[in-house]
């Protein structure tokens, strides 16, 4: 098997593709032979040393990914041999071939193309969760989606439009709100030419937001948390914006509001059964045409490099993912 290797997390540049031995699957694990593995946000981090979790060195970076079972350990009974299965594992996704515990994987229905199901977990698992679970969205309410046309926005988006919500789709310039209504946003908010405090009041009629989903933090944060409605939900998400920021917590006082953190790894280990059911029915709402990963480009594995490079850039529309 061939892998990309971080043996230093200095940064991308440090990154080297090296033949490694093909592991063999122990209890409870399975070898995947990778067909195609996404970038995510905290696989840019963790090769800079800057994630807040840090696998021991060296380590093969690449957190989801999606492919063909080829061997299974002891224990295994869910999956098998030839079964197509998608994983978010935390590491492994770059290169050949990777072990993953056998209880991570998600059996892939046919007709769930590999490109999408390595796109498909992290980012509607997230925002399923968000928005379903923690914010109890109900039809008819008017969400806000900072960050939009990314991974975790652009899923966001679909999903608030399956529970017959109202959107609106905050990005960062014209061709990104383009892609936000081509998907499905009611309306949107280009942030560098807009006021994002008037531009929400507008099209809100001044009632404000029941909902904000916000992976961006920053600058962002507290005019839009001058924006909601009252018992309006804030759903924090992450902070790919650089800073956390520090709110004036009287605005959810007079609000009624609520600031509501969103940690889907954790739900995931603690309610089990909880996650294997909304799984489920994320797995239903792709085969029913509702949701569908937004794929900014594919790229051979070998370009690695240059893809989180882009990533880096903030210049990725949905998800980029690497295919072998």
């Amino acid at each position: 098997m061939h892998a990309w290797l971080c043996e230093t997390p200095t940064g991308v540049d440090a990154l080297t593709w090296k033949e490694l031995p093909t592991p063999q699957p122990q209890a409870s694990e399975v070898l995947i032979e990778i067909k195609a593995a996404s970038l995510n946000f905290p696989d840019l981090l963790m090769v800079q040393g800057q994630y807040q979790t840090k696998p021991p060195l060296p380590f093969v970076p690449g957190a989801e990914y999606a492919g063909v079972v080829c061997a299974v350990g002891e224990n295994v009974k869910h999956l098998k041999i030839g079964q197509h299965v998608a994983c978010l594992s935390g590491t492994g996704g770059f290169g050949t071939h990777t072990l993953a515990p056998a209880a991570l994987c998600m059996p892939l229905p046919p007709g769930f193309a590999f490109v999408d199901a390595a796109a498909f977990i992290m980012t509607y698992a997230t925002s399923h969760h968000a928005l379903v679970d923690r914010a109890g969205l109900k039809a008819g309410e008017t969400v806000l989606v900072l960050g939009a046309a990314g991974g975790v926005g652009t899923a966001a988006i679909q999903i608030a439009k399956a529970c017959g919500a109202r959107v609106i789709a905050a990005a960062s310039s014209a061709e990104k709100c383009a892609l936000c209504t081509s998907i499905g946003a009611d309306a949107t908010i280009n942030y560098s030419t807009e006021n994002l405090r008037e531009a929400i009041k507008a099209l809100t009629g001044g009632k404000g937001l029941d909902v904000v989903y916000d992976p961006v933090g920053g600058d962002f944060a507290e005019p839009v948390l001058r924006s909601m409605a009252w018992r309006g939900r804030y759903l924090v998400i992450g902070f790919v914006g650089g800073s956390i920021p520090a709110l004036p917590w009287n605005l959810a006082l007079l609000k009624g509001s609520s600031i509501v953190g969103v940690y889907w790894g954790e739900f995931a280990k603690r309610e089990p059964q909880a996650n294997a059911a909304m799984m489920a029915e994320l797995a239903q709402w792709y085969l029913q045409g509702k949701i569908k990963p937004v794929i900014d480009r594919t790229l051979p594995m070998a370009d690695l490099k240059a893809a989180l490079v882009r990533m880096g850039s903030r210049g990725v529309m949905g998800k980029l993912v690497l295919v072998n």
